[in-house]
């Protein structure tokens, strides 16, 4: 094995899988770039997958130097461990305390038109990151990936790109401190996005990458590069209108799934000379029929959708929402329900931001003193308001304001 290599499989900390990419224990769960497959009803197991891609678990610890160097309480979403893993972020948490930049940096696959409310995770706690560090965030719209892997045509793979990019904006990101691009407009419009793509690709294997991501001699040649893409933002010289020639460190809020790329770049950043992406990674959001469902775009009843009514809400939460709770209202009474796979409470983890409120809830319906069918009123009232406002936000975005966001600039930051 060479050096390089060796390199490689120790920061990847690969996995043994088969000539799929698919882990040979049939016990695991799948979890990769394009597979999520829980073998259990109560979802992922988390500390199982951290130990798989030896990450760190963000603790009370973590926590508490978080609040400690920020001056602030943390995000519910790291309250609840709904981001529970983390590459180096005490790295991150040190150039701050030092006055010292970096920046932040996200994505989205534009594969459907409209978003669903497990898109938004992502983009809130990158929102919120961005105010409480005041730093500016790169967010790449991955037009070219849903060309590659999806029976979508070019145009409208980069069509949907600037449709998502709406509902980006309306989380509320600062434009004076955001870049937005789609890869399939951006590659011809900055040379050094697609230079550094090159650079990339140069220190990484075809056996590498087969390893990291299950590539087999099937696949299209447009794949096997396309890693290099998705870790190009990391090097801030991929954005010289913003940084300058400054070596700017990166920290990337993502759901895990997305870990596999940013591992590889783990490993090429320092011999490019750049310091290895720290990374905040969250939890999957759930399908409404539960964590062994997958969320698709093509089954309108598996998730709450951007574009729901008030009315739409109601009605899948009520008939599609996988309970918890018992078969008839005197056995929930006596034997309680299991917040654990009942996904009304699951969803209010994510959106109920009262923590005492979320307790007694959790408490209630364990107990048997809530029925599912008030657990179920109470988030759809805690979710028609948000995708209500949401809407009203989107409204107000114009294409002019998608072109301001997406045109290269310099942003309000020094380095």
């Amino acid at each position: 094995m060479s050096t390089e290599l060796s390199d490689a499989v120790g920061d990847l900390n690969i996995e043994q899988t088969n000539e799929n990419g698919k882990c040979e224990n049939e016990d695991d769960d799948i979890v990769d770039p394009w597979n999520v497959v829980s073998k259990s009803q109560e979802g992922i197991d988390y500390d199982k997958l951290i130990r798989r891609f030896g990450s760190s678990k963000i603790d009370q610890e973590f926590i508490a130097r978080f609040e400690k160097v920020t001056g602030k309480k943390v995000h519910h979403f790291l309250r609840r461990g709904i981001f529970f893993s983390h590459r180096d972020v005490h790295t991150i948490l040190t150039h701050y305390e030092q006055n010292k930049p970096f920046f932040l940096y996200t994505g989205r696959g534009p594969s459907s038109g409209s978003m669903h409310l497990g898109h938004l995770i992502p983009f809130i706690f990158a929102k919120w990151l961005q105010d409480i560090f005041d730093v500016p965030i790169v967010i790449q719209l991955t037009d070219d990936e849903k060309f590659l892997w999806k029976d979508i045509k070019l145009e409208e793979a980069n069509r949907l790109a600037y449709e998502n990019a709406k509902d980006i904006i309306a989380c509320g990101f600062d434009v004076n401190k955001t870049f937005i691009f789609s890869n399939m407009d951006f590659m011809g419009q900055n040379p050094e996005f697609y230079r550094n793509i090159l650079r990339i690709e140069k220190c990484v294997t075809f056996n590498q990458v087969k390893g990291i991501f299950g590539f087999g001699d099937s696949d299209v040649i447009g794949k096997i590069s396309f890693p290099a893409i998705q870790a190009a933002p990391c090097l801030s010289s991929s954005f010289p209108f913003i940084f300058g020639k400054a070596k700017v460190p990166c920290l990337i809020p993502c759901a895990i799934d997305q870990d596999p790329y940013f591992r590889m770049t783990r490993d090429v950043a320092p011999r490019l000379g750049y310091s290895k992406p720290a990374l905040l990674h969250s939890t999957f959001f759930p399908a409404l029929q539960g964590a062994q469902t997958k969320m698709s775009a093509s089954d309108n009843n598996t998730a709450i959708f951007l574009t729901d009514t008030p009315k739409q809400i109601k009605n899948k939460v009520n008939k599609h929402a996988f309970s918890g709770g018992q078969a008839t209202v005197e056995e929930h009474r006596e034997k309680g329900g299991n917040c654990d796979v009942d996904i009304s409470y699951q969803y209010l983890t994510f959106f109920l931001e009262d923590d005492e409120r979320l307790e007694q809830i959790k408490k209630d319906y364990t107990s048997g003193a809530l029925l599912t069918g008030e657990l179920k009123k109470i988030l759809i009232e805690t979710l028609q308001p948000i995708v209500k406002t949401h809407q009203e936000n989107r409204a107000k975005i114009t294409d002019e304001i998608v072109r301001e966001y997406m045109t290269l600039r310099k942003l309000n930051f020094q380095c």
